[in-house]
């Protein structure tokens, strides 16, 4: 198991390279010892205020720490003297890790967590393994669609930490879209009909990366928002264990396209090897002309190449099974502090400084893919384009890892098993039926009433 750790202290760049662990240095014990930011009250004139020396240790997966939250982190260290230990683990193996954490009673002080109404109670069983945050400062500022996929019984358990705004959706260069006449697609048969024309061009037409376990996973319950369109009450049927994922005919076309995508060449010949990180380059570079993401990504290829305008990015959602309704999901990595954590106040007080109005002003101008992060004190970066693509769709569905039960938890294995679908080892009827197995076992795990015998 390989663990990335930064530990955030005074004087300590917080943008430096993520460490492996049995690398890392430790750091020598410093000074805590200072004076307020404030003018001393004439009682304590007499002697400053000490800083305390205490370090917590925050564990969470590779793709939700950004390098602002790392800076804010050492400026959080230099007001207070609370060291921050970041603990960063490949997305792979963090889900494992973390249930092996909070089943043995061993979490760090603060772990990062997918949101979800069910999930929280299911996994992460935060009524018991987690704070009530719910008289916190800043908990009233939470939007209230991410909060109440945060709350259990009227309780607050967790802080977003990234945009839930923005969507999973195709972000297209529109320069080339331009120069090859090509038109947004609104039906599947429209969109390999784009991507045609792109390899005709001599371009990938869609950038993906399997090796990262999770992001080609998005085609399937983002765009199983169709499935409920053409199938109303499919997600309580589903949540009731009335029906099956294996039973749904929109369900199986998804997966049968996306397999078609890889095979059609849609995705070029390094699709398993390529990883998410590498995606605005790549778009930037015009090798590939489009990829699944969030509505920051245009913001990220200009930075990558200022030359590249952020509005030269345009966005729609995924056609599959002729898909046309927004994807919307009000869940995402977020903040929890551990029950049994002995440094439970440095934590809240840490969670409250990453709420503040500077603090959320802070990551909207320096992490490129937040638009609007989910607190009403939070400012807005939305362009004309971002505009134009949230207009373009009026009918609005919430993804499936949120509203229907048991999915989200089995994100990597639903990846592995995609992987498997991808290289002819797996039948789609194969991989929904893997999906319903494991969504039983959890209910019964969860003592579900709904899968009782």
């Amino acid at each position: 198991m390989k663990i990335w750790r930064k530990t955030l202290a005074l004087g300590l760049a917080a943008t430096m390279s993520l460490l492996l662990v049995a690398c890392g240095a430790k750091e020598t014990p410093e000074d805590t010892t200072g004076t307020s930011d404030t003018t001393p009250t004439t009682a304590a004139a007499t002697q400053a205020p000490v800083k305390e020396d205490i370090t917590i240790s925050f564990m969470a997966s590779q793709d939700w720490i950004q390098d602002a939250e790392l800076e804010l982190a050492n400026k959080f260290t230099e007001e207070t003297g609370i060291k921050v230990d970041y603990q960063i683990v490949p997305s792979d193996q963090y889900p494992s890790l973390l249930m092996t954490k909070l089943n043995t009673g061993e979490c760090t002080d603060i772990f990062g967590g997918q949101s979800g109404q069910f999930d929280i109670q299911t996994q992460y069983n935060v009524e018991k393994n987690a704070m009530d945050l719910s008289g916190e400062s800043w908990a009233a500022n939470v939007d209230p669609l991410a909060a109440a996929q945060l709350t259990v019984n009227g309780a607050l358990y967790g802080e977003p930490i990234q945009d839930v705004s923005s969507v999973w959706a195709i972000a297209y260069n529109k320069q080339i879209f331009t120069d090859l006449g090509l038109s947004i697609p609104t039906t599947y048969a429209e969109f390999t009909s784009v991507c045609d024309a792109i390899i005709a061009a001599g371009k990938i037409p869609v950038y993906e990366a399997v090796s990262d376990g999770w992001h080609h996973v998005l085609w399937l319950p983002e765009t199983a928002v169709e499935a409920e369109v053409v199938s109303p009450g499919l997600v309580d049927k589903l949540n009731n264990n009335e029906t099956t994922f294996a039973e749904n005919d929109t369900l199986k076309l998804i997966l049968t396209q996306i397999k078609e995508m890889a095979d059609k060449g849609y995705w070029g010949d390094n699709y398993m090897s390529n990883v998410y990180a590498d995606a605005a380059k790549n778009i930037a570079s015009g090798e590939y002309v489009m990829v699944v993401a969030n509505q920051g990504f245009g913001t990220e290829v200009n930075t990558l190449d200022p030359s590249f305008s952020a509005d030269n990015i345009g966005y729609f959602v995924m056609p599959l099974a002729d898909n046309q309704t927004l994807n919307v999901n009000p869940s995402g990595p977020s903040r929890f502090i551990y029950s049994g954590s002995k440094n439970a106040d440095a934590a809240k007080q840490y969670l409250a400084y990453l709420a503040s109005d500077e603090s959320l002003a802070y990551l909207t101008e320096n992490v490129a893919k937040f638009n609007k992060l989910p607190y009403s004190n939070a400012p807005s970066k939305y362009t004309d384009t971002i505009k134009d693509f949230y207009s373009r769709y009026p009918s609005q569905g919430t993804v499936f890892q949120t509203a229907v039960k048991y999915v989200n938890p089995q994100w990597m294995d639903m990846g592995t098993n995609i992987s498997a679908l991808l290289l002819g080892e797996m039948t789609p009827e194969e991989v929904l039926g893997t999906i319903d197995k494991t969504r039983a076992e959890e209910a019964s795990a969860a003592k579900d009433a709904a899968w009782a015998e």
